[in-house]
């Protein structure tokens, strides 16, 4: 068994802006990546409002270039999975990987939000190449172009609206014959020109060479008037939510009705002292790199300030 004063569980902006903070405060952090080094931006291929990078930069080149700022001022970063939390008394234990126990005066939980997707084999394709789960990260990339947004609710209605900012136009693809939207986003939606509805839709598939240029649509699914047919798209956005990587806290930690671990106030405190919750986990507005990479900051801060009260 291993103590330390500071235990990170992730490594997205999130994990590794706290590191940052909590090595600079010599609370000797160690931090374990989990199944994807550098999180969900990693995945991205262009990032352009990250601060710092003027001319854009690839994600994941930017998130190795926050990691090895971590371990500049000496985080011990580690490969490994969290698979067990027992935060029911400090010091907290955290197992890795079955095997591998730790005891970690404090913890700060980064483990982010997975993007639902549809689960059809071109998601994967054409990952990085037409398909995002983001309109505000990778939006921009679709200047004058033809994008389609899968969804019904709220978060689609929000990414058509801006898409249609920007791209020539936007399809809308609905797999109900209503929008489950608050009534202003329906409006908002159902008056704007570059916004074309396709109610009674579902996606089937994607095609294109070597990225995405169109979809493979099916109308009225399961009934006698079902058609098929392709429409021809630049980009594909899934805006049919998130999830929250969470499962292993909501023992000890309340989460929201999705499953966003509740903080306290404005803060990256939960109920637990010692114990925060910063990036996408516990952010379910904003699902942004420079506010998780924020949020870390802070839960490091929160972190030192509580060791230095408790010695």
């Amino acid at each position: 068994m291993e103590r330390v004063k500071c235990l990170i569980i992730g490594s997205g902006p999130a994990g590794y802006t706290a590191a940052i903070y909590a090595s600079r405060a010599n609370l000797a952090p160690v931090l374990y990546e989990g199944n994807l080094s550098g999180g969900q931006l990693t995945t991205t291929s262009e990032v352009e409002n990250f601060p710092g990078y003027p001319e854009g930069i690839n994600g994941f080149d930017m998130m190795d270039d926050i990691r090895r700022q971590a371990e500049r001022f000496g985080t011990d970063i580690r490969m490994g999975t969290v698979t067990k939390a027992d935060l029911s008394s400090s010091p907290y234990n955290i197992y890795i990987d079955d095997n591998t126990q730790i005891e970690a005066e404090t913890v700060i939980i980064c483990t982010g939000a997975s993007a639902k997707y549809l689960g059809l084999e071109d998601e994967k394709k054409y990952a990085g190449r037409g398909v995002s789960a983001c309109a505000t990260c990778d939006g921009f990339f679709y200047r004058k172009k033809i994008v389609a947004v899968v969804g019904g609710g709220d978060t689609a209605c929000e990414e058509a609206s801006y898409l249609s900012t920007l791209a020539e136009k936007v399809y809308l693809v609905v797999r109900k014959d209503y929008l489950r939207a608050s009534d202003i986003m329906q409006k908002r939606v159902l008056s704007n020109p570059k916004i074309e509805v396709l109610f009674n839709h579902n996606v089937e598939g994607l095609f294109g060479e070597g990225k995405v240029q169109g979809m493979k649509l099916v109308k009225n699914l399961g009934k006698e008037d079902e058609s098929h047919y392709e429409k021809e798209i630049d980009g594909f956005f899934l805006a049919i939510g998130h999830n929250p990587n969470s499962e292993l806290f909501k023992e000890y930690l309340e989460t929201d009705s999705i499953g966003y671990i509740k903080t306290i106030g404005n803060t990256p405190c939960t109920a637990i002292p010692g114990v925060y919750a910063a990036g996408d986990v516990a952010d379910s507005r904003y699902r942004q790199a420079i506010i998780a990479a924020g949020s870390g900051a802070k839960a490091a801060m929160e972190a030192e300030r509580y060791l230095q009260e408790k010695a």
